[in-house]
Formats: structure tokens, C-alpha cells, sequence
């Protein structure tokens, strides 16, 4: 059997999932209560706010609103939910680029 990147087997049979995705969890910055967002951008409404000594998966990133934080100057937001952003400068990725691929 192959499958190909769509998640089709050969013949054209749809596969629901054939592995968990795994996904790496980031701290954000001690201290922080940290404002999620529903898009990337400060600009965008509040829809909840992390607690201090959260962890975060990034499921993609785009750039947005340039925001200074702990971690430096940054415009990528991270995508944390359906709809969620946070400011990457906020983030430990341990990078100063993107760690994960780009929202679409």
C-alpha cells in the first residue's frame, strides 16, 4: 500500500489517519499572562489569556502585528488552536525564524 501526501491510498481510498501528528510544546515567557488572540495581529480581538508557566504547541505561524517581547522583536504569531495566535516574541522556540510551517 502507498499513500501519498493528501492522505489517499493508491486506487484513490481516502485513509482517516494513518499516525497522530505530534506536536512540540513551547513555554511562553515566565511571568507572563499571555493574551491570545483570534488572528495575528495586535489589532485582533482577546479571546482568552494564557496563566503564567503555560506550554504551547505551534501548529503553524504567519506574520502579522511586529510585537517586542522577552524574547526579542518579532511580526510571527503562532498558531496555538483553531483561531488562537500569540506573538512569537512571547514564545521559547529557542529561534529567532519560524519553527513550524507557514498557516495557509
Amino acid at each position: 500500500m502507498s499513500v501519498d501526501r493528501a492522505g489517499e491510498v493508491e486506487g484513490g481510498e481516502q485513509v482517516e489517519a494513518l499516525a497522530t501528528a505530534s506536536y512540540r510544546y513551547y513555554s511562553i515567557a515566565p511571568g507572563v499572562r499571555l493574551n491570545v488572540r483570534n488572528g495575528p495581529g495586535t489589532n485582533y480581538d482577546i479571546v482568552r489569556v494564557l496563566p503564567e508557566g503555560s506550554r504551547v504547541p505551534i501548529y503553524c505561524q504567519m506574520p502579522g502585528t511586529t510585537v517586542t517581547g522577552p524574547y526579542g522583536t518579532s511580526k510571527i504569531w503562532d498558531n496555538i488552536s483553531n483561531g488562537e495566535f500569540v506573538s512569537d516574541a512571547y514564545v521559547n522556540t529557542g529561534s529567532d525564524g519560524y519553527v513550524a510551517s507557514r498557516c495557509g
